[in-house]
């Protein structure tokens, strides 16, 4: 039997395990807030408990062993309450595109596309406004959602420029 990560050893308090117990019982939250709970209470070391490992809790619950690690280390680090709930995702941050810049994106999208290209790519348009220095970075998704607010098509001529 492989034994649990000495590191992060759960000890649950009589109030947080009765806490649990009732969460589990009520059965009125998110369904992933149940399933936490019955891991913590699987992971809770007491003398009388038979230790389970993260595989045979994981396979019993339904996630992956590595979950059950990763529960156990933010129950540790974090807290009772975080491992409860799910981890905040973090958004990239989105690139603000000033007036000016989009200006100058636009009017490259209008202008005639490189040389042996027909018209111009969402690749191409981001590589070439990262060249130009118009701004310091952007992708090819970034462009396509810039021209998505005009009612300009990249690279078509129909466009009434």
């Amino acid at each position: 039997m492989i034994k649990p990560n000495i590191k992060y050893r759960v000890n649950l308090t009589e109030k947080e395990q009765d806490f649990l117990q009732k969460l589990i019982q009520k059965g009125k939250t998110a369904g992933y807030r149940i399933r936490h709970a019955q891991i913590l209470l699987a992971l809770n070391e007491i003398p009388s408990n038979e230790h389970w490992t993260d595989a045979r809790i994981g396979e019993a619950y339904g996630v992956r062993p590595q979950a059950v690690g990763v529960l156990r280390k933010r129950f540790i680090e974090e807290g009772f309450e975080a491992a409860l709930e799910r981890k905040k995702r973090e958004t990239p941050p989105r690139i603000k595109i000033d007036g000016e810049a989009e200006a100058k994106i636009i009017a490259l999208t209008c202008s005639k596309p490189p040389e042996g290209r027909c018209r111009w790519t969402l690749k191409l348009l981001a590589n070439k406004v990262v060249e130009l220095g118009i701004l310091d970075s952007i992708s090819g998704r970034g462009i396509g959602d810039l021209l998505k607010k005009t009612t300009l098509s990249h690279g078509c001529r129909k466009n009434g420029a």
